[in-house]
């Protein structure tokens, strides 16, 4: 081995090290980026319809830009207060929840069995030190970078940046690669284009369908809380598969504990009924016709990128596992047609031998 082939592997090693230094302490910002880049795709396709219906690229830009943040604005006025409001509710209110749940027949049963109490106990006198381990990394990010309205700010103003911009950072990069394989790399942004964007405009349709429906249904079940109960289910469809059937089950030990087991058992077939809805009907909408990821890959990619970056990575988890879907399906495309070629090529001249 040369000293030069030493220099180059150390050269390299340093330079890997570097760079995960640098994704390591740049996490807030790759979040935020990452959230904007996502939202202008999604944006892009509304910009693009407004655009072929005659209309201006930067008036659409601020057409698009100024509906969002109105209906930002309305959410912010009309939902959050009150669903804030129910949420401090609930919180003050679950000690005597808890205690009410301990002295039901159904608790006293299964903890003759399994011993519920002891667990709970010792939950409860670690919380304090879980949520004061747990909180102080995540004010101490927040805090020392972005609060959360500066953090919002910042992803609206990178959507916008990027809904100008964006197009032709792109089309120079483009200019810059081989002609022979200009098209190529072409054909993969817009199909991964395609497909984030469809996924994320559906997926914000069924969130919103989610949360519109099982908050008027918690309403009229007569369930408290109905409000941040119906965002939070709403939200929860963000992680495909997994994230309904947590928060149902959860909603629905509440309506126990709250009321009555009526109320429990109607909300047993609500969210039985609404994910069947969800996933053959709705669901398949989304995976199938824009992002074509198999379930079984769904639910694999939601388990392993949220066990390396926790809620964010399970949300994050379909879009990047149907780019990275596209990237392999083009390479071993042009795999294929290299193989081909090479084949034909044998075959030509062995023919020209045999002549």
């Amino acid at each position: 081995m040369t000293l030069k082939t030493v220099f180059t592997v150390c050269v390299g090693v340093l330079i890997v090290i570097a760079l995960v230094m640098a994704i390591i302490h740049s996490l807030v910002a790759i979040t935020l980026t990452y959230a904007a880049l996502l939202l202008s795709v999604t944006l892009d396709h509304g910009v693009k319809l407004l655009v072929r219906r005659g209309l201006k690229r930067s008036l659409a830009i601020g057409l698009v830009s100024l509906s969002l943040a109105g209906l930002l604005t309305g959410l912010a006025f009309t939902l959050i207060p009150p669903a804030i409001s129910q949420g401090k509710t609930l919180v003050h209110q679950a000690p005597a929840f808890i205690h009410n749940a301990r002295a039901s027949r159904l608790f006293v049963r299964l903890d003759a069995r399994f011993h519920l109490a002891e667990h709970i106990e010792k939950i409860e006198k670690g919380l304090p030190a879980m949520l004061e381990g747990a909180a102080t990394p995540i004010l101490a990010a927040v805090g020392g970078v972005l609060s959360l309205v500066a953090a919002a700010v910042t992803v609206l103003l990178l959507t916008v940046f990027m809904l100008i911009f964006g197009g032709r950072l792109i089309r120079a990069a483009l200019d810059e690669a081989r002609p022979e394989s200009r098209n190529l790399y072409g054909d993969v942004l817009e199909k991964m284009y395609q497909s984030i964007g469809g996924y994320l405009g559906g997926l914000t349709l069924i969130c919103t369908f989610n949360a519109t429906l099982t908050t008027t249904f918690l309403a009229i079940n007569q369930v408290p809380f109905f409000l941040p109960l119906g965002i939070l289910s709403g939200l929860s469809s963000m992680i495909p598969y997994a994230g309904p059937v947590v928060t149902g089950t959860l909603i629905t030990l509440l309506a126990l504990i709250t009321g009555s087991g009526w109320h429990a058992l109607a909300c047993v077939i609500y969210f039985i009924a609404y994910g069947q809805l969800e996933g053959n009907v709705l669901g398949p909408l989304i995976f199938r016709r824009t992002v074509h990821v198999n379930p079984l890959v769904v639910v694999l990619s939601v388990l392993f990128l949220g066990e390396m970056a926790g809620i964010v990575g399970a949300i994050i988890a379909v879009p990047v596992v149907a780019a990275l879907q596209i990237l392999v399906r083009e390479v071993l495309r042009v795999r294929r047609q290299r193989l081909k070629v090479q084949r034909a090529e044998i075959r030509a001249e062995a023919k020209a031998g045999d002549v």
